[in-house]
């Protein structure tokens, strides 16, 4: 399938990082972004990808940071609604620094926290669509307190360091530049052209279950199955999340029979489960299948410690 018109991807840095930026630009497209006028800041760019499902030439939006703070808040006003809908994919860029570096390392927390701040409170975090990269340039081997920060910021952090090093771990999972290409071509590019971006959650989950011919829909409440809820974690991590699911799963066929329920008000006339409770499921349901998505090329620690917060959201809202 060729896709005519993608989602855009917006990729960022500090501004006293935008050789580190323009160089991954190069590294994943295979030319250098042009700047507009004297800097990166309002420059576009584009990356093809192409896999055995579809091809696209997906344009690049880049922007450099000076303060994030004021960045995030532009960029979570009424304003820019229309540019977070068409966005499928947060690029970050910033250069790892080294311990004794406390100056970088707080205006490296500070980019991460606000562009994560977007994409949490702007595209939805761990329940968005998209696909949020992080990428550290740097040679430094501890990397556990950047891969924490980003996660909980529902961003996937993958180091780039120099091409001398191997490009897959431990593991025989891609790293650095391999690894985001690998996540960007993952991506579903092709929900922009449905024209309803801007759709409520409702809507939009319906244009997601038709184009997957998912007829959970028409059933009497949301097609839930616990099993498939192992995305390969530790199983005490889902323990509990079953458990609830398959409680609310019984309730409703308890219902159905005829038999008492000690949750039945919460049910329609009609023997369904109630508007709301159905919602938070399949938000629930939607967040989860995000979170296995994002996370499936990370290092199984990662993998961990990224559903374990996961979890522990869907919940508290449970």
């Amino acid at each position: 399938m060729d896709i005519s018109n993608p989602r855009r991807i917006l990729a960022v840095s500090l501004a006293d990082s935008s050789h580190h930026l323009s160089n991954i630009i190069k590294d994943l497209t295979g030319t250098h972004p042009e700047q507009a006028s004297t800097s990166l800041a309002g420059a576009s760019h584009s990356i093809s990808l192409k896999t055995a499902y579809y091809t696209a030439e997906v344009p690049i939006w880049l922007d450099l940071i000076l303060a994030p703070l004021e960045w995030a808040s532009s960029f979570l006003s009424p304003e820019a609604k229309e540019v977070l809908e068409v966005l499928g994919g947060v690029v970050v860029v910033f250069s790892l620094p080294g311990k004794s570096q406390v100056d970088e390392t707080n205006a490296a927390r500070e980019l991460i926290q606000n562009v994560g701040k977007v994409v949490k409170d702007g595209l939805g975090g761990w329940s968005w669509d998209g696909v949020s990269l992080c990428l550290g340039v740097g040679e430094i081997d501890d990397v556990d307190e950047w891969e924490d920060l980003c996660a909980e910021w529902g961003l996937e952090f993958v180091q780039v360091r120099s091409q001398s090093v191997a490009t897959r771990n431990e593991f025989g999972e891609k790293t650095g530049i391999p690894r985001a290409l690998e996540a960007l071509e993952s991506n579903d590019w092709a929900l922009a052209s449905t024209g309803n971006l801007g759709s409520d959650f409702e809507d939009f989950e319906a244009e997601i279950s038709a184009e997957k011919g998912d007829s959970s829909k028409d059933k009497e409440g949301p097609d839930l199955d616990p099993e498939n809820l192992d995305f390969g974690f530790d199983r005490e991590d889902f323990a509990g999340l079953k458990q609830a699911i398959w409680n609310a799963e019984k309730e409703d066929e308890d219902f159905l029979n005829g038999e008492p329920s000690t949750d039945a008000g919460k049910k329609d006339d009609e023997g369904h489960m109630d508007d709301e409770e159905i919602k938070k499921i399949e938000r629930m349901m939607v967040k989860l299948q995000a979170v296995r998505d994002t996370s499936a090329g990370l290092p199984e620690e990662q993998r961990k410690r990224v559903a374990a917060k996961a979890v522990a959201e869907v919940m508290k809202e449970l």
